[in-house]
């Protein structure tokens, strides 16, 4: 009866029955809208809830979260790099002391495979979070029964000791498998200090080179001894695989009778034992490094091994104390909290070039550093600016290059080469700006075309367009804004460019 009414309405009054029903669709259709609307709100404002409480989620720079709610592809199998770095030396560090209450780091639905007995894989989603930690933003779970409480792993990565995190990050690496040229291999650790009037320094390197572990490849202890006015000084000691430790665990290393430890409060001992290169002068490092806590860069990585090129830099001790003394020929330098330096290189470095230079003005330690890889292999990386404080990491900056003024001539190898006298890095990132002024000191030079050891013996590996690797001291001038407050300061650092 109610579909013939409807009929013979529609029939005798079309064109006002189509208006009706089209207006009763619309309302209909904005009702649908509005709850769809008003649901996507209220799932957003519970997004936090769901990833893990608290009020504020951190996420890579770039991910779409509209994709992620949606299961799309570009939100799958994301992480962020140098998170135990974001998590100490941003997000629960003193500075935000007064804004952040807790952090709670979370891996959500990573994919992973489960390897049965019987061999088979299974992929499964796993999730990852620290217990404490996630009840400290109100999002621990209810607990049907049994405990969920935090183990020594946790603890070691939301607050490890100092042995812990240098142990973590400045440990040693083995070769990718398929390098095209495996000789060129080389790991490093690199410290440095400077004589309390600033008018000498010592720069000491504990090095791995070449085919390793299976091929032709030694260790060398390398201190070269400077002044300003003075000639440089190098010693060296060369060693066999046989006479060589390392680990891939920490930072421990040993060259012949010469050792690097970390200790078990954090400090560095650092025992060598050279003669002076061309003579039979000998030459005795016994230096303890104590890192400040909290100026140390992460470990990064640059390049592509599938390209045959890898790179890779960690510093430990941006600022460190030194305490010892360096002896040579019976004439000893005795240090007692003198300013320090550490870090640690690998990788494949034939035909690469760099910029860098550390810095000590007050308060502030800056490190900055750029590098050029093989023109066939990768493209140049950014050159950064790296600034921390009494309470960590301050911020970083992006300049374009590095603006020298090469107006200081020194003599290599009996050759002129034509070297900086000052250098300029300025640069903004919104409202932060940063100046850094640096006027040369000393400067010495290398011809890195000269043969070097590898497995005992020498070979020429490659040969560079800039072929002069320049090492320099002097005084720097720090000035800008950084997060709203003026800085500015000056001291002394040292830098290193090629020509």
């Amino acid at each position: 009866m109610i579909a013939r009414l409807a009929l013979r309405n529609f029939l005798d009054r079309p064109w006002r029955t189509a208006f009706l029903l089209g207006g009763y669709g619309m309302g209909v259709g904005v009702m649908i809208v509005l709850l769809s609307i008003g649901e996507a709100l209220l799932a957003q404002a519970r997004d936090e809830r769901l990833v893990g409480g608290g009020d504020i989620t951190v996420l890579p720079e770039g991910i779409d979260v509209e994709v992620m709610k949606t299961g799309g592809l570009g939100g799958m199998f994301f992480s962020i790099p140098n998170a135990r770095f974001i998590h100490l030396q941003l997000l629960a560090s003193p500075r935000l002391a007064d804004s952040v209450a807790a952090v709670a780091p979370r891996i959500e639905g990573t994919l992973l495979y489960l390897r049965t007995l019987g061999g088979a894989e299974i992929p499964v989603r796993a999730t990852g979070e620290i217990p404490s930690r996630t009840r400290a933003v109100g999002a621990g779970p209810e607990l049907s029964a049994g405990e969920w409480d935090d183990d020594d792993q946790d603890r070691r990565w939301i607050a490890p000791t100092a042995a812990e995190l240098y142990a973590d990050i400045d440990r040693f690496h083995l070769p990718p498998p398929g390098l095209a040229v495996p000789e060129s291999w080389a790991e490093w650790h690199y410290f440095n200090v400077l004589s309390p009037g600033g008018r000498r320094w010592a720069f000491i390197s504990f090095v791995l080179g070449g085919n390793i572990p299976d091929g032709e490849w030694g260790g060398r202890v390398l201190v070269t001894l400077h002044g300003i006015g003075q000639r440089e000084r190098r010693f060296i000691a060369d060693a066999r695989p046989g006479a060589v430790r390392f680990s891939t665990f920490h930072p421990d290393l040993d060259i012949g009778g010469s050792t690097v430890r970390l200790l078990d409060d954090g400090r560095y001992h650092v025992r060598g034992r050279a003669r002076e290169e061309g003579g039979e002068m000998a030459l005795d490092v016994d230096l303890v490094f104590t890192p400040s806590p909290r100026a140390y860069f992460p470990s990064a990585s640059l390049g592509d091994e599938s390209q045959g090129f890898v790179s890779g830099y960690v510093v430990p001790a941006l600022r460190a104390a030194a305490t010892g003394r360096i002896c040579a020929g019976g004439s000893c330098e005795t240090y007692d909290g003198a300013l320090g330096y550490h870090d640690h290189n690998w990788g494949i470095w034939a035909g690469v070039t760099w910029e860098w230079g550390i810095a000590r003005a007050g308060q502030y330690s800056i490190l900055y550093g750029q590098v050029q890889p093989p023109d066939t292999i990768a493209a140049t990386a950014p050159l950064f600016v790296y600034v921390v404080d009494s309470l960590g990491f301050l911020g970083i900056f992006r300049p374009a290059r590095v603006h020298y003024e090469d107006a200081r001539t020194i003599r290599v190898d009996g050759r002129p080469v034509r070297v900086p006298a000052r250098a300029l890095i300025a640069d903004a990132r919104g409202a932060d700006t940063l100046r850094l002024e640096i006027e040369i000191e000393d400067a010495s030079g290398t011809d890195i075309r000269r043969p070097v050891v590898v497995g005992g013996g020498e070979a020429v590996l490659f040969e560079p367009s800039r072929p002069y690797f320049i090492q320099m001291k002097g005084r720097a001038r720090l000035s800008g804004r950084i997060g709203g407050e003026v800085i500015g300061a000056e001291g002394q650092g040292f830098f290193e460019t090629y020509r």
